[in-house]
């Protein structure tokens, strides 16, 4: 009767098991469909697209899409990458240093009213974008920093409250013995941060990073509202000015071509940090 007991136990774990990785695949063959079908219509031949072809396999592909992109406006393509990298990485170190540094003065520095503040802090996260969009706008025109890479950077640095909230309760999770061992050896404030601090929270770091930098590269509304000079173009106004011109019946190889494009750089980032990053989505804390 065991035996018997095993054997179907055996049978349903192999039922189950083949169940759920069926789903797991068609989960994935759907997320990853949207990917296959940008890049099979950015080497598709124009003119296929053109007459409306909407086949799912093709052997008529050519790189006539992702030659137009590296020629449209005499290489503007490699303009709007470097602005974008600058914007991004720049955006990026900067929200990672204010935002811990905030996070470790939340979360271990007793001082009067930090709790009430904190939760004033992290109220500001139910205040839409766009209720803030026109007064900053309004700021940034009177200190002439339109039409300039400060509007796009400047605010992510000085205020991420997810960035704060989220690296707070890793740094919660330390524990206190660690600082007061470091107080018997002198360190300063700056120092526990960057000595301790910084090394035990590096898989939140760098997911914070990824999400600040995919944010920043993928920005379409500050950038449109604050960059009108062609030479300071990102890569999210380039891809919008192949839709305008793909409107009117042209050029939609060209705009899959430039957003398989800009893909590439957040391709390769995520596949490098990818171990801290799932490390820090399944935690909230240290092991």
């Amino acid at each position: 009767m065991k035996r018997l007991k095993l054997k179907r136990m055996t049978k349903r774990q192999i039922v189950s098991v083949i169940l759920i990785t069926i789903v797991v695949m068609i989960a994935a063959i759907f997320c990853l469909f949207p990917f296959y079908w940008m890049i099979l219509n950015s080497l598709k031949d124009p003119d296929l697209i053109n007459q409306g072809d909407t086949s799912l396999f093709t052997f008529h592909l050519t790189w006539d899409s992702y030659k137009a992109v590296f020629s449209y406006k005499n290489g503007l393509l490699w303009r709007a990458y470097l602005n974008s990298l600058i914007i991004a990485v720049t955006s990026t170190i900067g929200t990672l240093f204010t935002s811990s540094l905030a996070a470790f003065a939340f979360a271990k520095i007793r001082f009067k009213g930090s709790k009430p503040i904190y939760g004033l802090f992290i109220a500001t996260l139910m205040i839409p974008g766009q209720v803030t969009m026109l007064p900053l706008f309004m700021i940034f025109a009177k200190l002439h920093w339109t039409n300039t890479f400060l509007p796009l950077i400047i605010p992510g640095v000085m205020i991420n409250t997810y960035g704060v909230f989220m690296l707070r309760s890793f740094i919660v999770t330390i524990p206190d013995g660690l600082l007061e061992a470091a107080d018997v050896d002198g360190c300063s404030w700056f120092r526990k941060y960057f000595r301790i601090v910084l090394p035990l929270i590096k898989p939140a770091l760098i997911t914070l990073g990824l999400f600040s930098f995919i944010g920043s590269w993928n920005s379409y509304m500050t950038h449109l509202i604050y960059l009108s000079d062609e030479s300071l173009t990102t890569i999210p106004l380039l891809i919008a000015g192949l839709k305008e011109q793909a409107m009117t019946g042209v050029v939609w190889g060209r705009m899959m071509a430039a957003t398989t494009l800009s893909v590439v750089p957040i391709a390769l980032i995520y596949l490098s940090c990818k171990k801290y990053f799932v490390q820090g989505i399944a935690t909230t804390g240290m092991k």
